[in-house]
C-alpha cells in the first residue's frame, strides 16, 4: 500500500473526492494504492498535491522522480 497516497485520500475524506478532484477514476485511484509497482503517475503528483492543499507533496508521492521531500 502506498502510504502518502493514503495519506491524500484521508485529506480529501475519500478516494471518490480525490478522483474528482485531479480528474481520474475512483478505480485507478484504488489500483494506485494497492497494486500499482510504482504507485501515482508522475503526472497526477502535482494535481495530488494541489488537491490536498500541499498536505502531501509530490516528492511524498513519487521520491524516485522529484526526488526525496526535505
Amino acid at each position: 500500500m502506498n502510504k502518502s497516497l493514503q495519506k491524500a485520500i484521508d485529506a480529501v475524506e475519500g478516494q471518490e473526492n480525490l478522483a474528482s478532484a485531479i480528474g481520474c477514476s475512483q478505480s485507478m485511484i484504488s489500483y494506485w494504492l494497492h497494486k500499482a509497482k510504482k504507485g501515482v503517475p508522475s503526472e497526477y503528483c502535482l494535481p495530488i498535491e494541489q488537491a490536498t492543499s500541499g498536505k502531501i507533496r509530490r516528492e511524498q508521492l513519487r521520491p524516485d522522480v522529484f526526488g526525496v521531500a526535505q
